[in-house]
């Protein structure tokens, strides 16, 4: 069995920091895209930002410029630095990949989601 068990929420001023983590255990032959994704009270979960296995990146327009998200192979890990927090951002994020069980069965996961709350 495959988990994945996110880290880093928390409160947080406007225009402060916070940094997510999420490691992926278990039985993986290899991760390949992996993401974050948020749920916002009354709002559909939304991407926020994802990395390839290669390193290629994509974000959503609302956090351009503002979060990083990047991945530690050897760890089987996925970071995003969230810089310039504002309200808007809070919801409940949650960390997604893609996990290679053997070399022909490819499948998903979904962390149980850590909160970010901005707020003065």
């Amino acid at each position: 069995q495959v988990q994945l068990v996110e880290s880093g929420g928390g409160l947080v001023q406007p225009g402060g920091s916070l940094r997510l983590s999420c490691a992926a255990s278990g039985v993986i032959r290899s991760l390949s895209t992996m993401g974050w994704y948020r749920q916002a009270p009354g709002k559909q979960r939304e991407l926020v930002a994802a990395i390839a296995s290669g390193g290629g990146t994509n974000y959503a327009d609302s956090v351009k410029g503002r979060f990083t998200i990047s991945r530690d192979n050897g760890k089987n890990t996925v970071y995003l630095q969230m810089n310039s927090l504002k309200p808007d951002d809070t919801a409940v994020y949650y960390c997604n990949a893609d996990v290679r069980l053997t070399s022909a069965t490819l499948q998903n996961y979904w962390g149980r989601g850590t909160q970010v709350t901005v707020s003065s």
